[in-house]
């Protein structure tokens, strides 16, 4: 039988309340406390705590606090990451960010999202997709990335967006619903 994270990442309902769950939800919490308590001049600090708090943390990764996650773990970020104030990452399941990826403030990216039927989400049962965004991204300030988004390689998402389907690479996308404008390159 599988347990609850089993579920949670391979995209079944799953409960978040369970006992590991909720431990590993509350070792970020408190990683993330340490983190936003750091000022600009702890920066090995903050690399300690991303490496400590992230499934993977490339060179140069730049985080400005505050920023918020759920479990960390599921996170893996390649070099040259860069997210500004107030950032939201909810890896209830894999969140991956390419190289040079540029996140400005309020940027949220949400694997999380809950059933839509609501007997079912009555249950307390919620569920959690996949993210991919590509090398060379720009999500521009108050972008929302929703659950099982694929961004591709050299994309410009516009502030503001809501990214509710897969964006190809090359391409400058903007709106609610997220829609791309125009190619790039």
């Amino acid at each position: 039988m599988k347990t609850e994270k089993q579920k949670m990442l391979s995209g079944e309902l799953y409960l978040s309340n369970d006992p590991e769950l909720t431990e590993e939800h509350q070792r970020a919490f408190r990683l993330i406390r340490l983190y936003n308590a750091t000022t600009e001049t702890e920066l090995e600090e903050r690399q300690n705590l991303l490496k400590e708090l992230f499934g993977k943390v490339g060179k140069n990764a730049v985080i400005t606090p505050p920023f918020y996650c759920d479990y960390g773990s599921q996170i893996y970020a390649g070099d040259n990451f860069y997210m500004n104030f107030g950032c939201v990452i909810l890896d209830c399941n894999t969140v991956h960010i390419g190289d040079n990826v540029l996140c400005a403030p309020y940027v949220q990216i949400y694997a999380a999202h809950h059933p839509i039927d609501p007997t079912i989400r009555l249950t307390g049962k919620e569920l959690a997709t996949p993210i991919k965004i590509g090398n060379n991204v720009w999500i521009g300030g108050g972008a929302i990335i929703c659950p099982g988004v694929t961004i591709g390689d050299n994309t410009t998402i516009g502030a503001g967006s809501v990214v509710t389907k897969d964006i190809p690479a090359n391409v400058l996308a903007v709106g609610n619903p997220c829609r791309v404008i125009r190619e790039l390159l």
